[in-house]
């Protein structure tokens, strides 16, 4: 299944993506009505809305609706920095000693910082140094810690695309990467989160990052240093994963801080990797609403 949030009539439902159609999840009482809450259900949960799609005859035409995050609000979201070799090789030829990790460099974005695949990011008024990473994102379907590689994909609900924006100047100036990587809406995700089973292999996706129609990254999670289960394995060592988690995985080479080239009032940012979509964020001047006291 392709997993939705989205917003018809002015509620807001789940669903999932079949075709050009959404197949809303209301039909069944027995399924619950936010994503979080379906997560937490369980294969009971999953069952009930597998069958709903086999046998549904109600559809909704995604023309007439509008996709949200998946998750309004994560329970945590993790990520990973240099977490692919050329990354690593455009970050220390930019004057940055670094070594290849032995472990997985976790940091936090918080979890106001989520909108959907396709909402306006925000230019930060303190920085001029905003920049792009497009990343395969795994989403935590089951209560978990001490989880062993071997077992990791069975807590796994599916997959999607995030881009982790970064106000590089704020990112940089403390060891810690969370006020950098966490202001309002550096974390578009979606469009959908995608079962397992509609991926043939989450270690061998193709990803691509264009602004404005130019090619900036253009790799595939074959590449990367920890793969989903390595980190999975990593991270429920220390602490409990639960339903809604997400993991950033890492992004390829092509940033825009290694040749100066930051996003601007009006670039767009395609993210797209194979058989999960795309996502697409327009940047806007941080607007004056966001001040609030």
């Amino acid at each position: 299944m392709r997993l939705v949030t989205y917003i018809s009539q002015s509620k807001e439902k789940i669903g999932s993506i079949e075709g050009g159609n959404i197949i809303p999840f209301s039909q069944n009482p027995n399924i619950p009505k936010d994503m979080l809450l379906f997560l937490e259900g369980g294969e009971k949960v999953l069952r009930e809305a597998e069958e709903l799609c086999e046998e549904s005859k109600e559809k909704i035409p995604l023309s007439e609706v509008k996709l949200k995050s998946p998750i309004s609000r994560p329970p945590k979201i993790l990520a990973i920095g240099l977490n692919y070799a050329d990354h690593l090789e455009e970050v220390r030829a930019a004057g940055r000693e670094m070594e290849t990790p032995k472990v997985p460099m976790v940091f936090n974005k918080q979890s106001l910082s989520v909108v959907g695949p396709y909402e306006e990011v925000h230019d930060p008024t303190v920085s001029e140094m905003l920049d792009f990473e497009g990343e395969l994102t795994f989403v935590i379907g089951k209560r978990c810690r001490h989880v062993p590689k071997e077992e990791a994909h069975k807590v796994i609900a599916g997959f999607t695309i995030a881009n982790d924006l970064s106000v590089r100047d704020w990112q940089l100036r403390v060891p810690t990467f969370t006020m950098g990587k966490s202001f309002d809406t550096h974390c578009p995700f979606g469009p959908a989160i995608v079962t397992p089973d509609e991926i043939s292999d989450p270690h061998n996706l193709d990803l691509v990052t264009e602004v404005n129609g130019e090619k900036r990254q253009n790799s595939n999670t074959k590449h990367l240093i920890f793969n989903c289960f390595d980190l999975i394995e990593h991270l429920s060592t220390a602490f409990t994963l639960e339903p809604g988690d997400l993991v950033l995985t890492g992004t390829p080479g092509g940033v825009g801080v290694v040749e100066g080239k930051f996003l601007k009032k009006g670039d767009v940012i395609k993210i797209s990797i194979s058989e999960l979509g795309h996502i697409e964020n327009k940047v806007i001047d941080e607007p004056e609403s966001t001040t609030i006291y």
